[in-house]
This record gives C-alpha cells, structure tokens and sequence, in this order.
C-alpha cells in the first residue's frame, strides 16, 4: 500500500515555512518591483504631461485621447498623466501603496479599453494590450499585498501594518472610478 499522499495522524501538516527566508527577502523583492513598475509609469506620465522622453505632452496627448472617443482630450490627458506620474511615484516610493496601485490600475483598465482594438500582443498590426494588463495585474497586485517594509508607508501611522481591506478598497475604488470615465468614452 502506497503511503504517497497521506499524512500520518502524528505528523503535522506540511506548511510552507517562511523560516527558510528572511523576511528581508520579500522586502527588497517588493523593493524591486515598486521601483521598477514606478520610475517607468513616472515616464509615461511625464511624456503626457510635459513631452519628456518624446511625449506629446497635454497638447498632443490630449489630440490623442480625442481621437480614440474621450471627451475632452486634454482634461483626461492631465488626469492620465498625473495617475500615472503620481501613482508610478507612490509606488516607487512605497507611498500611498494603495491609492498609488489603484491610480495605475484605473489607468490602465482605460488603456486597456483604448488598446484592445488592437489584438492581444503589442506586436499584433496595432498594437495590443499585452502590457497594461501586466501593469494593471501588479499594480493590483502591490495594492493588496502592500509596499513591504522598505517603504515610506511605515512612517504613515494607518499605513505602518498594511491590511487586505486598504488594498481591496482602493482597487474597488480605482476600478470604478475607470468605469464611470469609461461611461464618456464614444
């Protein structure tokens, strides 16, 4: 009789046990990500909102936007950029982890909406939305698992001891709030 699979009554159950890892590790791999996911949406924001990096800025941004159906082109070109400078910033820094996942998530869901035409992968004839998705899923992800312990949020007092409900309430909140701006896209 094989006894793959079963637990003896006097063995405790297998859990993963985070003893082997310090929980330093998470820290800076949180670190990583934060910085990396931030400082480049701090580029995309920056290219709407002042033409760095060869952006459009507001004005061409916003020609942008009301080409692709949003009403006001450049109101929803400042909204864009500061979402994204701000939110890449806040996560980046660990600062406002929350709010700053859910301001990317909202962005992103928008792209999402205006890329889609354009199959699934970047590479497809126009573009795809391959990569807001992976943006939006870690922001998302940021957003509910917290910032770590490198992170500006342990000197903000609410902020010191992330919880599930901050991050699911701010992703509840940016998901509507691109709902209702996706309600004015023709």
């Amino acid at each position: 009789m094989s006894t793959l699979g079963t637990r003896s009554s006097t063995t405790a159950p297998s859990h993963r046990s985070e003893s082997h890892v310090p929980p330093h590790t998470y820290d800076v791999a949180l670190l990583i990500i934060r910085l990396a996911l931030g400082f480049l949406l701090v580029g995309h924001g920056t290219q709407k909102l002042f033409g760095w990096f060869g952006g459009g800025g507001l004005e061409g941004t916003g020609q942008f936007f009301t080409m692709v159906g949003y009403p006001s082109g450049k109101t929803m070109a400042l909204v864009a950029g500061l979402a994204e400078t701000l939110g890449g910033l806040g996560l980046a820094l660990g600062l406002l982890t929350p709010l700053a996942g859910a301001a990317v998530l909202g962005t992103m869901l928008n792209a999402m909406s205006v890329n889609s035409g354009g199959g699934f992968f970047m590479m497809d004839k126009d573009g795809g939305m391959e990569l807001d998705i992976l943006v939006a899923a870690t922001a998302t992800g940021l957003a509910l698992a917290g910032p770590g312990r490198i992170a500006a949020d342990r000197f903000v007092p609410v902020l010191r001891a992330h919880r599930l409900a901050y991050g699911v309430a701010a992703v509840v909140l940016g998901a509507a709030t691109a709902g209702v701006v996706l309600l004015f896209k023709n």
